[in-house]
């Protein structure tokens, strides 16, 4: 299976500022298989350490923090040699053991010579608030669940994503019902690994949700194994009310729909650990498009995503019948799928911080506005047919945006003022932007 982020792993690699890197991301979304090819491809060995309920490592990280005695530990628990250069050393589920999280800064201060890599999340920090976290010392990356790029490339159709990222358009237009095609398929099986191999394999729908559907039910047990008890139903209730959440026209998050009187302070401890568990997307509303966008956003009125559009699916119990239906499925909940999909390619491409714009009076909303090249670049996503754009021409009269971008069914075209990105082709979206050097 084809990553992206392969590429980033070896530009690590070779990095002679490398520190050791910890690969976060929701549970499910890959980080232990990239770990594994990455140091069976690109190494002599590969040294893996699973911390998860491993006592014997837990006994050698607690004595003290010299790295010498502890990489002899790994050496004899991997079996491998453990030379500088030549071996990946991976330590899984990082956060199971303070120690071992402590133990990265003095790896990078005392045997910076050797490449070691964890995986976690943000949450294993919060559960043991006593650790010194190696902060200076380590680098993050955020693995996302597969882009739609990268699904195509799994289903044995690279070269439709050449095109694409070539810019021919031309020729990608000439294949639009075969790309709209693979565009369903994603919507409902989305970009978890395992769903994604598994349907490659078989090219069954029916087994792909019951995969989906054991996802769902993996992050459900993390509630009430990793949460406070006390929050654990507040966990369940805002996420089990995602998808009305997303359903509705205004996809503004609205407390209301967790629990009639739900108030904000309620849920606030909830939220963030979903957010820090990779679960969910929080995208800020920013009052104007000044630089940098985030001096401008307003905490108080947020949209709220999931990691993947294929869970969001399962959590919905969306059909498969949907994908025989024409484009309908592009519209399904009010267009929710498609937002939700469009924000998921937007955040597989590096850092790119994403809010979205509304009016004051809340009369025009823009879905996404990211910042690329050194300016605001307005993002308006479109399920239906109707590709009228008032909101984007409020938006455009008022602040006079350098490029301005609708996603939609359409083929892409230059309008001038508003290039139209097909949505099987948005992933493309920072090449587009680059080439066309945010014209005036």
């Amino acid at each position: 299976m084809h990553r992206r982020v392969m590429e980033d792993l070896l530009a690590w690699k070779s990095s002679p500022n490398r520190l050791p890197l910890i690969l976060r991301g929701a549970r499910q979304v890959g980080k232990t298989w990239l770990m594994k090819e990455f140091g069976k491809s690109r190494y002599e060995e590969c040294a893996y350490i699973n911390l998860e309920g491993n006592q014997q490592m837990r006994m050698l990280f607690e004595p003290d923090l010299d790295v010498s005695r502890i990489l002899a530990g790994l050496r004899l628990e991997s079996g491998c040699r453990i030379e500088p250069e030549k071996t990946l050393v991976i330590l899984d589920e990082v956060q199971e053991i303070p120690g071992a999280l402590t133990s990265l800064k003095y790896f990078q201060e005392n045997l910076p010579q050797y490449h070691i890599m964890a995986a976690g999340s943000m949450l294993g920090v919060a559960l043991h608030p006593g650790t010194s976290f190696p902060v200076g010392k380590v680098d993050f990356y955020d693995l996302h669940p597969l882009d739609f790029f990268e699904f195509i490339q799994a289903m044995g159709k690279g070269d439709l994503v050449d095109l694409m990222q070539r810019g021919d358009w031309r020729m990608a237009s000439t294949f639009r019902n075969r790309l709209s095609e693979l565009l369903k398929q994603y919507f409902f099986l989305g970009g978890m690994p395992e769903v994604v191999a598994a349907f490659a394999e078989g090219r069954d729908f029916g087994n792909a949700r019951k995969i989906q559907k054991r996802i769902l039910s993996s992050y459900e047990q993390d509630f009430s194994k990793h949460a406070p008890n006390e929050t654990v139903p507040r966990i369940r209730m805002l996420w089990e009310s995602m998808p009305s959440q997303l359903s509705r026209g205004n996809r503004k998050f609205v407390y209301g729909l967790v629990r009639q009187g739900a108030r904000a302070r309620e849920y606030e401890l909830a939220m963030t650990w979903l957010h820090d568990c990779g679960l969910v997307r929080k995208v800020n509303r920013v009052t104007k498009p000044g630089l940098p966008l985030r001096a401008y956003e307003d905490a108080g009125a947020f949209k709220l995503f999931l990691s993947d559009v294929g869970l969001l699916g399962a959590m919905a119990e969306l059909d498969a019948k949907t994908l025989l239906d024409g484009d309908r499925i592009f519209e399904e909940f009010k267009g929710a799928l498609t937002e939700q999909y469009v924000l998921q390619q937007l955040l597989s491409h590096g850092e790119m911080q994403v809010f979205y714009w509304s009016s004051e009076r809340g009369t025009s909303e823009l879905d996404f506005l990211v910042q690329a090249k050194g300016a605001f670049v307005p993002i308006e996503v479109k399920a239906a047919e109707n590709l009228k754009s008032k909101s984007m021409k409020i938006f455009k009269d008022k602040y006079s945006p350098k490029t301005c971008i609708r996603t939609s069914m359409s083929d892409f075209r230059d309008e001038g003022w508003l290039i139209n990105i097909p949505l099987y082709g948005i992933g493309a979206f920072h090449l587009t932007v680059e080439k066309l050097s945010l014209k005036t």
